[in-house]
């Protein structure tokens, strides 16, 4: 991804966010070839991220850990001095934190299209039932 600035940057993705792209390790690969600091960020409890992240075979260089997402990325700001800090998220209100704490916001439609990262696809249509086990009670 180019984003036209500097690749002095440090890139959280939402825990949410991530679990929509199709590779999360292969994104957090291609992030580090053009970010200094990739991390997650989540109010999900620690674990939560932890066993997310290891499943996903990503490496991390920061995590929310117990505390609040605005906290985390405050924290983050004053611990990685990038000359950006990027926010990638879901909702409006990813933005609206964001904005709060002085990241720069990217939704991840935007960030993967200009990536070229696979989005995640639903496999299975949500009208369908799901499989039912004749060996199961």
């Amino acid at each position: 991804m180019d984003g036209g600035g500097s690749t002095d940057m440090t890139l959280a993705f939402e825990l949410e966010a991530l679990k929509e792209l199709a590779d999360p390790e292969a994104v957090f690969s291609d992030a580090r070839s053009w970010s200094e600091y990739v991390g997650v960020i989540s109010e999900k409890p620690t674990y939560v991220v932890t066993n997310f992240t290891r499943k996903n075979r990503i490496r991390q260089d920061f995590f929310s850990g117990p505390r609040g997402r605005a906290e985390s990325l405050e924290n983050v700001m004053d611990q990685f001095q990038t000359d950006r800090h990027v926010f990638v998220g879901l909702t409006d209100g990813d933005a609206d934190l964001a904005d709060s704490v002085g990241w720069e916001f990217l939704p991840l439609e935007q960030a993967a299209a200009a990536a070229e990262w696979g989005l995640a696809e639903d496999d299975e249509p949500e009208d369908e039932a799901p499989e039912r086990r004749d060996d199961w009670p």
